[in-house]
């Protein structure tokens, strides 16, 4: 026994005891005492890590303190000395019982809040998307007359004709143009497609997977493409080959998220976050909402079912393959509190216990004891954020490694994704790796948290440049390259991730596919993306970039690790009219989100900027924007009057903002009795002091009140 005892939140208890275990050969008694043993065991060496990271931030602060940004050899010197800055390891990976959407299958991949279900439901679906619907309703396609009701036949002829471009472009014809097609057939083991010309067929045969009975299936690069075939329907009827859509296997996986994008801040918010994953991994899960007027009911997808070329019979997921991610090292919740050995009255380990639960559930899908199947393979996924160098990723592997042992798991079920947002992690990104080398399914970089930890990391350095300039700095386009060529010298070409980060403006669709191919081009395997809409555009990159080629000429290189060392502070001064630009952005950027997650809950929405663009948004946005104006503050570049006038004033353009939004609890009529306009000073007032600059204590604190008032 580990002398921890715990006081469990009654929702939490009931959730364990009448949904997570039934089932399972785990009494909640011994779910309990297992957590009680992993908090007595890790609690500890959680508070050392955390302790750890503030002794080098205080070494570092009066480093820079002495030396301003310095110079990169010194600080390099500096940071070996202290043992921030390892020796640059090579690491070799070795993983097993690894799904194929991992291993072999470049394509975007959906992050989605666990807190909503019928959000989690339509992501586990994006496996597959319309190719039509994506064009027909976004910006994707130029819209130049306003749509007709109902079906407009004229944007229809748009979408048909700019599919046909596309089937040209990726699964070209031996004679003629998919625009010439009158119809598809499949005779044997090959595609016939007959066209105004005459017949023809794929100029590579290899790139037809096979048949439904009324569809078409196309192959390239790892991704299915369907041409769905029904003259009744009326985009067929209009189709000169009667196809009334083109589908393309879009969200190849999803991230159902625990930690950035949700608002759980007690045992009520905790359970109905896991209530999700539970019945993704039991493959029950069911959402009802209105819609129209009209109440809809969304479940999983089953799988789908094809003849391949040769007569077998085929089938292919009808969901993403499912990743979860949990809390980082230094949260905590008060869902649980354990007395005893680790100290009287403490919050649990928040990402103890989402490991705990989250490997619980996945039995479920790891026994077969659900409806679907999630892991092919075996395996679990669990994606680590925040982790500051190997130390804390060898942490999450004993973690791991306790949680199979105590659930009777063969050694390294539970797999690790890697989040490379913290620059101890970057520095140090091989030695991370090779410390859960048998386990590591991904790298990811994050521009908007490692940003934010960069910031906090050079916070005396001198005054940072402006949030759009950092795209443009050294350190950050070495920190995206070098994050691929680790990897690639690690080993992970069919066996890992190398991920991409989020493109963050939903409807800006026309945009996504002029940029976002780049990520791919960049050799990532995956990137993040908003929607399935999102997913199933950004799918079309992947199936114009060979991924696994392109990492192949990418394998020899090496990216100078000391760019990273290059501190982006100002080195020339700012106008009054920029400063007070940048100063009103991000503070409106703030306010924007933090009213919805203390006043709502809401941890992930699209917020509008000061100009009305819609932005997705999650606490990685926060921290970067108040970590700015921390920083600016400490270092004279704005006041603290200057900061409190614009706060005030911004906070009555997001009121305004968010008129319409049932429920929204507005700031600017009684600034001082709004949590939300506190939250948002907290976050920069207290920015400085804030361990990593990390925004969680002020949310959680002021969410916490602000749900007891109410």
């Amino acid at each position: 026994m580990s002398g921890v005892t715990l006081q469990i939140d009654p929702t939490l208890r009931s959730f364990v005891a009448d949904e997570l275990l039934p089932g399972l050969d785990i009494t909640p008694d011994r779910f309990w005492e297992v957590l009680a043993e992993l908090q007595g065991r890790f609690a500890p060496r959680i508070a050392e890590a955390l302790a750890r990271r503030d002794e080098l931030a205080g070494q570092v602060d009066a480093w820079h303190r002495e030396n301003g940004a310095g110079d990169v050899a010194a600080y390099a010197e500096f940071l070996t000395g202290i043992g921030y800055l390892l020796p640059d390891a090579e690491a070799k990976v070795q993983v097993d019982r690894v799904d194929t959407e991992i291993a072999d299958v470049p394509g975007p991949q959906l992050v989605v809040p666990a807190t909503v279900p019928r959000y989690a439901l339509n992501a586990a679906n994006a496996r597959w998307g319309s190719l039509y619907d994506a064009f027909y309703g976004t910006d994707a396609l130029p819209l130049d007359h306003e749509l007709a009701k109902g079906y407009d036949e004229r944007r229809g002829a748009q979408v048909i004709a700019a599919a046909d471009e596309l089937l040209d472009e990726l699964f070209p014809l031996t004679a003629g143009s998919h625009a010439d097609a009158t119809a598809y057939r499949v005779e044997g083991d090959r595609l016939v497609v007959a066209t105004s010309g005459g017949e023809s067929g794929l100029a590579d045969p290899g790139q037809f997977a096979g048949h439904g009975p009324s569809s078409v299936l196309l192959r390239r690069n790892g991704l299915h493409v369907e041409l769905t075939i029904d003259p009744e329907h009326r985009v067929g009827r209009q189709h000169h080959a009667d196809v009334a859509d083109v589908v393309l296997e879009s969200a190849v996986t999803t991230i159902v998220d625990l930690e950035d994008s949700v608002a759980t801040v007690d045992g009520e918010d905790k359970a109905a976050a896991y209530r999700t994953w539970l019945g993704l991994m039991r493959g029950d899960l069911v959402a009802s909402f209105e819609k129209g007027g009209e109440t809809v009911e969304r479940r999983v997808h089953a799988d789908r079912e094809y003849t391949a070329p040769d007569g077998s019979a085929l089938t292919l997921p009808g969901r993403s393959l499912m990743l979860v991610r949990n809390c980082g090292h230094h949260m905590t919740t008060n869902a649980v509190l354990a007395d005893g050995a680790d100290g009287s009255g403490h919050e649990v380990a928040e990402g103890v216990l989402d490991a705990l639960v989250s490997v619980t559930a996945a039995l479920h899908d790891l026994r077969g004891l659900g409806t679907h199947t999630n892991s092919r393979a075996g395996s679990v996924y669990v994606v680590k954020p925040k982790q500051h160098g190997p130390d804390e990723v060898a942490l999450t592997v004993e973690l791991f490694a306790a949680v199979e042992q105590a659930l009777g798991l063969e050694p390294a079920t539970v797999k690790l994704g890697i989040m490379d947002e913290e620059k101890r992690t970057s520095l140090n990104l091989g030695a991370c790796i090779a410390a859960a080398a048998d386990r590591v399914i991904f790298v990811n970089t994050g521009f908007l948290d490692r940003t934010g930890d960069e910031i906090h990391t050079d916070f005396e350095a001198g005054p940072v440049v402006r949030k759009d300039d950092m795209k443009s700095t050294a350190w950050l386009l070495a920190y995206e390259d070098r994050n691929v060529d680790v990897a690639l010298a690690a080993g992970f070409p069919g066996q890992a991730q190398v991920g991409k980060g989020m493109w963050a403006k939903p409807a800006a669709m026309a945009a996504m596919l002029e940029q976002k191919g780049a990520q791919p081009a960049a050799g990532a395997n995956c990137a993040w993306v908003p929607s399935p809409t999102a997913a199933t555009l950004h799918a079309l990159h992947y199936l114009r970039t060979d991924v696994h080629a392109r990492q192949r000429e990418l394998a020899g290189r090496r990216t100078d690790r000391n760019l990273l060392l290059e501190v982006p502070v100002l080195r020339e001064d700012l106008t009054a009219e920029q400063v007070t630009h940048e100063l009103e952005t991000n503070a409106q950027s703030i306010l924007g989100y933090v009213v919805r997650w203390v006043g709502l809950g809401i941890g992930c929405s699209t917020v509008p900027d000061l100009e009305g663009v819609g932005l997705m948004e999650d606490r990685a946005t926060l921290r970067i924007s108040s970590q700015l104006i921390a920083n600016w503050l400490h270092h004279g570049v704005v006041s603290e009057e200057q900061v409190r006038e614009t706060f005030a004033r911004m906070a009555a353009l997001v009121d305004e903002q968010n008129a319409g939004e049932p429920g929204y609890p507005a700031m600017a009529p009684d600034l001082e009795g709004s949590e939300s306009f506190h939250a948002a000073l907290d976050l920069v007032f207290g920015g400085r002091a804030e361990p990593n600059g990390y925004t969680e204590r002020a949310l959680t604190t002021w969410r916490q009140k602000a749900k007891s008032r109410a």
